[in-house]
C-alpha cells in the first residue's frame, strides 16, 4: 500500500481541501496520516476521521515586530527536527501540504529525506509559509490563474481547489427545520461571516434586518461570541456562532450569500452556483488576499464585490436586493465557469510523482 503524508493546518482553510481529498485518496489506495500542530483546528477534524495525527511543534513566521519572533524560530527548528523523525518512521512514499506555518517544516523534512512533496496555495498570491515551503517541493498547485505568475513555471500547476464532496448533497428541508422558519417561503440570504465572525458585516445586516426580512428568510453565522439575545425568536431570523456539518444544508436551501472572501468558501460558492457579495477582509487587517480573490470572481462575473471599509447598511440592503433580482446572469457565469475536477487533477498528480 501506498504512503501519505499530509499535512496544513492553523485555519480551516488550511485543512479543509485536505478532508476533501481524504476519500479520493483512499479510493487510490493511499494510507493517510497527518501531521500538524499540536492544538491547532486541524487536530480535532482530522482525528474526527479516525486519520492516525502527529503533533509538532509549530512557529509563526510573522513579518512584523512581536516578542514571539525571538521564539518561534526555536519552535521552527523543533518542528522540523520533529517533522524529520516522524519522516524517517513512516516512510511515506510522497507528503502533500495544504499550507499554514505547521507545514513548512514537514515540507522542508521530506526535501532532506528525498521524498517527494506537493503544495497547494488557494489565495492569488503565495502567502510566507508557502513561499518558504515550495523551496522544497517538486508541484504548486493553485486556484486562480493569477497565481501562475508567482510561481516557479517548472512546479506550478492550476487545479483549482478540492471541493468536499458532500457539499453537493445538502438537505434542504434539514436546513428549514433547523433554522425554524415559518411556512410561508421565501428566498433564503446565507451569510458567513467567517469563523470569528465580522463586526462590520454583522452590524450592517441587523441594522437593515427588519427590511430584510421583507424580502428574504435570513441565516446568519456570526462568529464565535457574536450572538444578539434580543433578536433571539425573530421571525425568519436564524443565527448560528458557526456552523458544522450543518453548512452543507444551509447552503444548499440559500439562494443569496453574503461572505468573507476566504479563497476556500468563495470556491465552494462557485461549485454550487451561488450567487453572492464579497466583503473581503479590508488591508489594514490581512495581507490583501482576500481583496484580491473577490477582485478575481468580480472580474469573472462570479460575484459582486463590496469594500468594508465603505460598507454601509444602505448600501448592503441595495446591493442584496440588485443581485438577487439579477441572479440569473451570476448563476449563468459560474455554470459556465469551466470549472476543473480539482480532485482528480491532484490525484493524478500526487499518483505520477509519488517515489
Amino acid at each position: 500500500m501506498k504512503h501519505i503524508i499530509m499535512t496544513g493546518g492553523g485555519t480551516a482553510g488550511h485543512v479543509t481541501p485536505n478532508i476533501a481529498l481524504i476519500p479520493a485518496l483512499q479510493e487510490t489506495g493511499y494510507s493517510i496520516e497527518y501531521i500538524g500542530s499540536y492544538n491547532g483546528i486541524e487536530k480535532g477534524l482530522i482525528e474526527a476521521l479516525n486519520i492516525p495525527y502527529y503533533g509538532i511543534d509549530s512557529g509563526k513566521l510573522r513579518r512584523y515586530l512581536d516578542l514571539k519572533n525571538f521564539s518561534d524560530p526555536f519552535r521552527v527548528i523543533h518542528g522540523y527536527t520533529q517533522a524529520l523523525g516522524l519522516i524517517r518512521k513512516i516512510k511515506p512514499d510522497i507528503v502533500f501540504s495544504k499550507g499554514g506555518f505547521v507545514s513548512v517544516p514537514v515540507v522542508l523534512a521530506a526535501k532532506t529525506c528525498g521524498i517527494p512533496a506537493i503544495i497547494h496555495e488557494s489565495d492569488i498570491t503565495p502567502g510566507l509559509a508557502n513561499r518558504i515551503a515550495m523551496k522544497g517541493a517538486k508541484k504548486v498547485c493553485c486556484n486562480f490563474p493569477e497565481t501562475l505568475k508567482y510561481l516557479p513555471a517548472e512546479k506550478a500547476v492550476l487545479t483549482g481547489s478540492p471541493i468536499r464532496r458532500e457539499l453537493f448533497h445538502g438537505d434542504k428541508e434539514k436546513a428549514y427545520k433547523l433554522c425554524k422558519f415559518p411556512s410561508l417561503r421565501k428566498p433564503v440570504l446565507l451569510i458567513i461571516g467567517g469563523s470569528l465572525g465580522s463586526v462590520a458585516v454583522n452590524t450592517a445586516v441587523r441594522k437593515i434586518l427588519p427590511q430584510l426580512l421583507e424580502d428574504f428568510h435570513i441565516i446568519h453565522l456570526c462568529g464565535k461570541g457574536n450572538l444578539d439575545s434580543q433578536l433571539e425568536g425573530t421571525i425568519g431570523y436564524a443565527q448560528f456562532e458557526y456552523a458544522g456539518s450543518e453548512l452543507t444544508d444551509m447552503l444548499a436551501l440559500a439562494d443569496l450569500a453574503i461572505s468573507r472572501a476566504g479563497a476556500n468558501s468563495i470556491c465552494e460558492l462557485l461549485a454550487l452556483h451561488k450567487p453572492n457579495i464579497l466583503i473581503p477582509l479590508p488591508a489594514s487587517a490581512s495581507r490583501g488576499d482576500q481583496i484580491l480573490n473577490a477582485k478575481s470572481f468580480a472580474k469573472q462575473g462570479f460575484s459582486c464585490v463590496l469594500e468594508e471599509d465603505t460598507l454601509t447598511d444602505q448600501l448592503l440592503l441595495e446591493t442584496v436586493k440588485d443581485i438577487y433580482k439579477n441572479r440569473q446572469q451570476y448563476i449563468d457565469a459560474m455554470s459556465n465557469s469551466g470549472q476543473m475536477d480539482s480532485i482528480g487533477t491532484i490525484i493524478k498528480l500526487i499518483e505520477e510523482n509519488t517515489k
